[in-house]
């Protein structure tokens, strides 16, 4: 009988003065979402992440939004990269690297992960207006950036072609989805090693 492989689960609480944050992520699930943040569009995006990635996800996230968006995008991103290490665990067995190119109508989105312990986020993102669907179009590359960092994951996005910005952060949302899901998977060539020249995985 072969060993059971272990849950790939991450639960991650983040509280600050600004923000109150809970995301539970499981790698291994069907593609189901119950993500309620307060900012509708970072909801539909995160969704796009779980129905294309094949994950699990629950976010709640409770914050000053009257204030500043700020916090909350950036906490949401943060502690959902915490829970994606956390249910990588030391990253043995799994392909590590996967990246999709997505279209959306005339948008066309690259995302390239690399699951290598080091967080480093490189976006290029040309959105025309200052907000898509009531969320800050800046905050969108912000959020990226913290989710790698704590994800400990390097992440190169790009807008290719488009002229939506709906459409364009869409795509690049299913794309990160699709690519984690590549990165994610685990690979039985490699029978539980850890998949780096070095043996390990970067802290």
């Amino acid at each position: 009988m072969t060993a059971r492989r272990r849950a790939r689960l991450g639960r991650v609480t983040r509280e600050t003065g600004e923000t109150h944050i809970k995301v539970e992520l499981a790698l291994d699930g069907s593609g189901k979402a119950r993500v309620k943040t307060g900012l509708r569009m970072l909801d539909h995006l995160l969704e796009q992440v779980a129905k294309h990635g094949r994950f699990d996800l629950a976010v709640e996230a409770t914050g000053d939004l009257a204030l500043d968006e700020h916090h909350t995008v950036e906490d949401v991103g943060l502690a959902l990269g915490k829970a994606l290490a956390e249910a990588l665990g030391e990253r043995r067995g799994i392909v590590r690297m996967g990246d999709a190119t997505v279209p959306m109508d005339e948008a066309l989105a690259l995302v390239a992960v690399d699951l290598s312990g080091r967080g480093y986020y490189v976006g290029e993102l040309p959105f025309k207006d200052k907000s898509i669907g009531g969320l800050p179009a800046d905050l969108i590359g912000h959020f990226l950036e913290s989710f790698a960092r704590e994800g400990r994951l390097n992440l190169q996005a790009r807008i290719l072609a488009g002229s939506n910005d709906h459409h364009q952060a869409e795509a690049v949302f299913k794309a990160l989805g699709r690519a984690l899901d590549a990165a994610t998977r685990p690979d039985p060539r490699l029978g539980g090693e850890v998949p780096s020249t070095k043996g390990t995985i970067d802290t």
